[in-house]
């Protein structure tokens, strides 16, 4: 069931959003040459504790979880596209680091992820990490009143893929609400024109996943949870919560 939510609930998970926005400039902040990764888990259990929110992570088994999750913060390194532990590996002098969070405030929900280097960064993971933001951007774009959920797939997909890099599609977007996961799924690449009618009311996480190799392919880790890319390719994750509205798109999830 898709539940459609109202301009007080869309307000309140603004307020989850502003969280998971604060959790991203901490870790963002502390994320250094030497740093590990458990530590930025730490900063950010205290970014939910002084906010007074909960950490929609924690706990959580979806079905192609080996364990309940034991961060707050998925924190993939390099070659992790998604979902990667908060593990006692240290950040190294040119990593790529995606972090991908989640709060909630009154029963209500909003995720995000960003991506960024450490210490000093090559020029392609920057290249990677830009081209992937123009992706989230062009599928925000497409999430306006009247449209379809295809359109938002589809204008990701010829950012993407246009700029010669690998996306896939089994780990895509999701509804999002009085629970983390709701429906529908949101697709990384999808027909333009077709699936959902987009409704004001409905909040969406956005979030695609390019891999610089170029291929689709992508192997789960035997940590049970990291989501790695097939060739071993860097690879990015940005999110964003996004409203629909009479008005077209609201990110819940800016600072």
């Amino acid at each position: 069931m898709i539940e459609l939510k109202s301009a007080g609930e869309i307000a309140t998970m603004r307020e989850a959003g502003k969280v998971v926005a604060a959790i991203q400039a901490a870790t963002r902040e502390q994320a250094a040459v030497g740093v590990s990764l458990k530590q930025l888990d730490e900063v950010a259990r205290t970014v939910i504790h002084e906010a007074g929110a909960g950490a929609s992570f924690l706990g959580y088994q979806p079905t192609f979880g080996a364990t309940p999750y034991p961060g707050v913060i998925c924190t993939s390194v390099n070659g992790v596209m998604l979902h990667g532990l908060p593990s006692p590996y240290r950040l190294r002098d040119g990593d790529l680091l995606s972090v991908d969070c989640g709060a909630f405030v009154d029963g209500w929900h909003a995720d995000g992820t960003v991506s960024f280097t450490i210490g000093h960064a090559r020029e392609e993971d920057l290249k990677l990490i830009r081209v992937a933001e123009e992706t989230l951007a062009a599928g925000i774009r497409a999430a306006v009143p009247g449209g379809r959920l295809g359109d938002i797939g589809h204008a990701m997909a010829m950012v993407g893929r246009g700029a010669g890099y690998g996306m896939q599609n089994d780990f895509g977007g999701h509804g999002i609400g009085r629970a983390m996961h709701e429906s529908p799924f949101v697709p990384n690449e999808a027909p333009q024109g077709r699936g959902l009618r987009l409704r004001p009311g409905l909040v969406i996480a956005i979030e695609p996943s390019l891999m610089a190799g170029g291929d689709d392919s992508y192997r789960m880790d035997d940590d049970g949870w990291s989501v790695c890319s097939g060739d071993g390719s860097r690879s990015v994750h940005v999110e964003h919560t996004v409203a629909i509205t009479e008005d077209g798109p609201v990110i819940l999830t800016l600072p």
